[in-house]
């Protein structure tokens, strides 16, 4: 595969899942990156699926298959992700943002399994295999990789439709 394909698995407009506004998974060729673009007030959470991806910010963040990388936008910043040379698969969710003044800031949490704490009280993700154990909330069941779940916390944010 060359190239980025990217299909959208959610996407609530009407905000019916309080702070998530979108959920995709992503397929991007080797060395294949989004293109530099900006972010503000948001929260993206991507969770690595299969191969690997750089963040290109600052310093930069390698992310490897199990890992999660939490991008909070704040104020604003460009960057960019980049596949490794296997390419890579990714889920990503977009937040609004836990502290929209604060300043940007990325943390990789590595092989995550079970619950992540993000560090908000209206969500959580859960990382896991399929099966009884899995919590309720809203479920992802990316094809070959874990189950996901987001507990939201679904009170209708300011900006939402009734």
């Amino acid at each position: 595969m060359t190239g980025l394909v990217g299909r959208t698995l959610l996407e609530p407009g009407d905000g019916s899942l309080g702070p998530l506004l979108r959920v995709t998974e992503d397929r991007l060729g080797p060395a294949t990156g989004y293109g530099r673009h900006d972010h503000r007030a948001v929260d993206v959470v991507a969770v690595v699926l299969a191969g690997s991806l750089t963040h290109a910010w600052e310093a930069g963040a390698p992310m490897s298959a199990g890992d999660v990388g939490v991008l909070r936008a704040g104020t604003g910043l460009a960057h960019d992700e980049v596949a490794g040379p296997d390419g890579a698969r990714v889920v990503q969710t977009y937040l609004r943002a836990a502290d929209p003044a604060a300043p940007p800031s990325h943390a990789v949490h590595r092989a995550v399994r079970g619950w992540l704490d993000l560090g908000r009280p209206d969500a959580r993700l859960w990382v896991g295999d399929d099966g009884p154990g899995v919590p309720d909330g809203v479920v992802l069941r990316p094809a070959d990789g874990p189950v996901l779940v987001w507990q939201v916390d679904t009170s209708r944010p300011s900006w939402s439709e009734d």
